[in-house]
């Protein structure tokens, strides 16, 4: 299927087909709901979504690093080579590393803007760094480079049927809708990871610390205190959904099932979360196989019904074209 999609984007250099494969297998790998919802793209869209997914998880790995083979260092310093290789690449569409050889062709191609990549990768430092956020004014400083940069380097790939500047808030808060519901759910692995990534105003408006979050993840054990602030930062994220919902609309229609898919999907990790009783600190949440596959099945039926408008709408236009021409210039 890979070669089908890299076929219709017009992709034909046999490295950069190959640089593109790669980020299509980060993404199979590791983005399961994000990569379920590309299956509903045009195919000649897939490519680039696969290589803007890919290099972020490649920084996120860079500065996560899940064993801790790395010192911080050590990562600080593959960040900064990351950053340069991807410089040099935006100005010359290749790169050293093949996430940056993609995405740079694909930044070219779709005319995306360089500082978004720019800000995503400040907000990838910050994590060397920052393990907590005092406010959620803090928190929106780092979402902005770490999630709402990608709705708004996705939204030029998407293509929209009004104007960009008026979906792109649509998608930024898509972006952090996304984001916020990753928090939520790895709390208690960003925790062993010695980060607090839920606004420290929140919690306390809920006599939480990090000290209790700890302790919760250390013992197994429950706490309504904890409970009612991980309620409280559901809720926070259903508001952004709420804001960012509108944009789907907004889009080509031959995107919006994917786009309605990943919304679906990401909302029903929400939904996992209250049917466990917000035991995020003690497993993870995850929507059933069964509700994936419904979400997909529904959203293969919108780009059924999309493509038959899109061919309907053609065939009108077309006769009424001929119509025209039959009938001859107006005297």
């Amino acid at each position: 299927m890979s070669r089908r999609e890299l076929d219709a984007a017009g992709i034909t250099d046999p490295l950069l087909r190959a640089a593109y494969t790669r980020c299509r297998r980060l993404n199979a790998r590791h983005g399961k709901t994000y990569f379920l919802a590309t299956r509903l793209l045009p195919l000649e869209r897939r490519s680039a979504v696969h290589a803007l997914y890919g290099f972020a998880r490649w920084a996120d790995d860079i500065v996560d690093d899940l064993d801790r083979h790395r010192t911080p260092e050590e990562r600080d310093r593959l960040l900064r080579r990351l950053e340069s290789d991807l410089a040099d690449g935006l100005l010359t569409r290749a790169g050293r590393e093949p996430v940056v050889k993609a995405v740079a062709d694909t930044a070219g191609r779709y005319g995306i803007d360089h500082a978004l990549f720019a800000d995503f990768l400040s907000s990838m430092r910050a994590d060397l760094t920052v393990t907590h956020y005092p406010t959620f004014a803090d928190l929106q400083g780092y979402v902005h480079g770490s999630a709402a940069v990608i709705g708004l380097q996705m939204l030029p790939v998407l293509g929209t049927v009004t104007a960009r500047e008026e979906a792109a808030p649509h998608a930024a808060a898509l972006g952090v809708a996304f984001q916020l519901t990753n928090f939520l759910r790895d709390v208690g692995e960003d925790l062993d990871r010695g980060r607090v990534y839920l606004p420290g105003d929140l919690l306390a408006a809920h006599g939480v610390d990090r000290s209790l979050l700890e302790w919760s993840r250390r013992t197994g054990r429950r706490d309504r205190r904890i409970r009612a602030a991980l309620m409280a930062a559901e809720a926070m994220t259903r508001r952004v959904y709420r804001t960012a919902e509108p944009g789907i609309a907004m889009l080509d229609p031959r995107v919006r099932p994917c786009i309605r898919a990943a919304f679906t999907l990401y909302g029903g990790i929400l939904d996992a979360i209250a049917e466990q009783d917000y035991s995020v600190l003690h497993r993870r949440a995850v929507v059933s196989r069964r509700r994936r596959a419904a979400t997909a099945a529904a959203g293969v039926l919108r780009v059924a019904g999309a493509r038959l408008r899109a061919r309907t709408e053609d065939r009108v236009a077309r006769a009424g074209a001929s119509a025209v021409e039959r009938k001859g210039p107006v005297r």
